[in-house]
């Protein structure tokens, strides 16, 4: 199987890309499969955290040429690239919009879409052979996958440029530095590393992980006041949730808070 999902525990579940799923993602064959397993994740109440990650070499590694060649033979690239963000863009606004914490387990090279899997993420960890690179540039595309909007928040408007117009490709050092990567670990320490940071960044209450996800991704095209009245709205609706009072409660009784 191409895409596999496994679950770990503590309301995370794997889902690993392996053979064409890491090499050739993005094509009409393999992207439906990556986006049915990551969307039965995000939609199961019992999962709480999903890790992303790769097989061997690649993460994620984009496109499947040979395909783009065929397109372009056929006089089909336009209806291609149409059919796959068609499913790559609408998975991404779910993964941000959703309470589910998105781990990116980085142990190849992810590139191209793949990279925007990876960015879309709430937080990447790598090994020392994962890469980051667009590849758009050299391929005579403009970039998608979200790439543009996400790679500046992390890194900065003018490296993320160069990173596109000097056409790129970040060894995990590289990306670490940058920010685009959050901590290199072991290879052997990948999964275990990613699994730690599951549980943590997944153990609080559904809506302050949504609302704060969401709240983090429109802060930028907001003007303060705006913001703040946003915040206010979010932060009222939260006062209304069983995991507030979870929270008070704990506090007073001087114990870990549990939420569900």
């Amino acid at each position: 199987m191409s895409v596999s999902s496994s679950d770990m525990g503590h309301g995370v579940r794997l889902i690993r890309f392996s053979g064409q799923s890491a090499t050739q993602s993005f094509s009409r064959t393999f992207l439906p499969e990556i986006a049915k397993a990551i969307d039965e994740g995000l939609t199961n109440k019992d999962v709480r955290a999903l890790i992303l990650t790769g097989d061997g070499k690649f993460f994620s590694a984009g496109a499947d040429i040979n395909a783009f060649a065929k397109a372009i033979e056929d006089g089909d690239a336009p209806q291609l690239i149409r059919d796959l963000t068609g499913v790559l863009h609408p998975l991404l606004v779910r993964m941000r919009q959703s309470p589910t914490i998105c781990v990116a387990a980085i142990n190849g090279a992810c590139a191209g879409g793949g990279l925007g899997l990876a960015l879309a993420c709430d937080i990447r960890i790598g090994s020392p052979g994962a890469k980051m690179a667009a590849s758009y540039a050299g391929m005579g595309l403009s970039p998608d996958g979200g790439t543009t909007w996400l790679l500046p928040r992390l890194v900065g408007d003018q490296t993320a440029r160069r990173f596109f117009f000097e056409n790129e490709i970040w060894s995990a050092e590289k990306a670490n530095i940058m920010g685009a990567i959050d901590s290199i670990v072991n290879e052997e320490s990948l999964l275990d590393s990613a699994l730690e940071l599951a549980i943590k960044w997944s153990q609080w209450g559904s809506h302050t992980k949504e609302a704060t996800k969401h709240l983090l991704d429109v802060q930028s095209v907001q003007d303060f006041e705006t913001h703040l009245k946003h915040e206010r709205t979010l932060i009222e609706a939260a006062g209304t949730t069983e995991a507030f009072k979870e929270g008070v409660s704990a506090f007073l009784e001087k114990r870990k808070p549990e939420f569900n």
